[in-house]
């Protein structure tokens, strides 16, 4: 709480109607007297913070979308020199993914000056079957959001417990022949993974066990963008 008793009881409002409440459901939730939700939800729904469905229930509204989308990426903005930091200290190129549903897709990237690179633009959209990211972002996910993918993938059930317990994920030639990966998570405040930082490179130059020599430095990067 920050100690600005409206400011916190409003922030406690909004996150009880995430999934729609009635008058009586936020006084059981917020453990607000029923005047005080009343006229905090009527407030908000003024300032267009919350609206009603079609059964009166308050609901998330469209301002809170509206300040959200002008928000700057807080993710995207600290790891823009966190990966050319890591492409730095590895010599190899670095980049960030997120999971959209059954692909990943890199959101930021830093690359190497010159030489044989691994290149990956911002905006290329990846299998979630193959390469380290992919199994970052799938090792930690329910049953139920990795077993439809298995069939498919160049990697195992048991490749993504090994990941689980070592904090970090290799592939060689997994994704595209003769390049090699280390991944790391990334995760939120609660500990969920939300992201993928990576490097790649060629396989002449990383080996055949690229986290032997690198995973240390991606899981640091991994990090310092969790939590933010």
């Amino acid at each position: 709480m920050s100690g600005v008793g409206v400011l916190d009881k409003a922030v406690v409002i909004l996150a009880a109607c995430v999934d729609g409440a009635s008058l009586a459901e936020l006084v059981e939730r917020t453990k607000l007297p029923r005047a005080t939700a009343h006229r905090l939800a009527q407030a908000l729904e003024i300032h267009r913070m919350l609206v009603r469905d079609t059964q009166g229930r308050w609901r998330p509204g469209p301002r809170l979308g509206e300040l959200a989308n002008a928000a700057p990426d807080v993710l995207l903005t600290a790891a823009e020199p966190l990966l050319a930091a890591l492409r730095d200290a590895t010599g190899e190129s670095a980049q960030l993914y997120l999971r959209r549903a059954d692909e990943r897709v890199c959101v930021a990237a830093a690359e190497r000056a010159s030489g044989l690179r691994d290149t990956v633009p911002v905006g290329s959209v990846l299998p979630m079957t193959a390469g380290s990211a992919a199994q970052i972002l799938l090792a930690w996910e329910p049953p139920e959001a990795v077993m439809p993918l298995l069939p498919r993938s160049k990697f195992t059930g048991r490749t993504l417990a090994e990941v689980r317990r070592r904090g970090w994920a290799q592939s060689v030639a997994e994704r595209e022949a003769g390049v090699a990966s280390v991944s790391a998570p990334i995760r939120d405040r609660t500990g969920r993974v939300i992201a993928s930082i990576s490097i790649s490179g060629p396989i002449e130059r990383l080996g055949r066990r690229p986290g032997e020599r690198h995973a240390m430095a991606v899981v640091r990067a991994g990090q310092r963008l969790s939590g933010l």
